[in-house]
């Protein structure tokens, strides 16, 4: 079945948490040790900075109270990006996917506060994979008749991993940042962009290698999910290289924006140059489900006929998945 990508959007929160806002907090890490092991210089969050440095977020029940964007708020904007960029309104859109890797409510479903949020009437359900929920969305999608589906279809995924890091952690705290990103997708209409070959899998062996509590605070086994991500990664993106690779088109690669250094292992093992690699890890952090849609979303007025990106995501489950976004010339 065809989808056709007709408008990507992101949002990123103001407030920025720098590596010297991390040194501040006397966690026993410095710029030079954040560099060294994962890349990233800056995150967004969607705290109040003097609420992390008071708090240190030791109780995540605080941090829903003192939040500067909700879900739904973060979603909205990115969404108005996509559909704008698709040429719709609020009207058009037959149905709303949301998903996110720690939920603001677990009923009503998010896709329900960020359909309110837009003014879209129409169904709306969530479908969650932590940072593979908008892969995951995807894959569903890929799986209904396009004679049921609306004309439109908006996926939201909003992230705010941020409210669930313990501050006194160093290993946590310098990963995570805060976003939100949105697609609109038709399996009917066409538009110079087409997701190809999208798959979806799942070992929940490793269920407990990743795990974000209901009132608790974010937890992993690094090193053994560092492993997975980057295995899972390079094999996912040698099946796209093998399958889509064509003279005349250029291939293009967006991983999940675990962290930079992780990236950069998989591009040497790849060969992928580093012209052909887009990543935002470095300047907005882990923003987990939304961060692979949000570097292709700032770069959508960039991408012309010929390109395609290979895009791949890992997340807990554990979970993996890919597809390829192929630009065609518009008609």
């Amino acid at each position: 079945m065809s989808v056709f990508l007709h408008g990507l959007g992101h949002f990123h929160p103001e407030n920025e948490i720098t590596n010297a806002f991390l040194e501040e907090l006397d966690l026993g890490t410095t710029d030079s040790w954040i560099m060294e092991r994962v890349g990233i210089r800056s995150r967004r969050t969607t705290l109040p900075l003097d609420y992390i440095r008071s708090t240190r977020n030791r109780d995540p029940r605080g941090a829903m109270e003192a939040t500067l964007y909700t879900h739904a708020e973060s979603g909205r904007r990115a969404a108005e990006m996509a559909m704008a960029r698709a040429g719709i309104g609020p009207a058009d859109v037959g149905m709303v996917i949301a998903g996110s890797s720690a939920m603001d409510t677990a009923t009503p479903a998010e896709a329900c506060n960020i359909a309110r949020a837009l003014g879209i009437d129409a169904p709306a359900l969530d479908i969650n994979s932590a940072c593979t929920s908008f892969f995951a969305q995807l894959y569903v999608l890929s799986l209904m008749r396009p004679e049921a589906l609306p004309r439109f279809v908006l996926l939201v995924v909003s992230e705010a991993v941020t409210r669930a890091v313990d501050y006194t952690d160093r290993a946590s705290a310098v990963l995570w940042g805060d976003g939100a990103a949105a697609a609109v997708l038709s399996t009917t209409v066409p538009s110079r962009a087409q997701i190809l070959g999208n798959t979806l899998a799942s070992n929940p062996e490793g269920a407990a290698r990743v795990v974000v509590p209901r009132t608790g605070h974010f937890r992993q086994d690094g090193r053994v999910v560092q492993m997975f991500a980057i295995k899972k990664t390079s094999e996912l993106l040698t099946r796209l290289q093998r399958e889509y690779r064509h003279e005349g088109r250029f291939l293009h690669f967006v991983g999940h924006q675990g962290n930079l250094r992780m990236l950069e292992s998989i591009c040497r093992g790849c060969d992928i140059a580093d012209a052909y690699h887009h990543s935002n890890v470095e300047w907005y952090g882990n923003t987990a489900g939304a961060g692979a849609a949000s570097v292709i979303s700032m770069r959508w007025e960039e991408w012309a006929a010929g390109d395609d990106i290979a895009v791949v995501g890992v997340g807990a489950g554990l979970t993996w998945s890919g597809y390829l976004l192929r630009f065609e010339a518009t008609s």
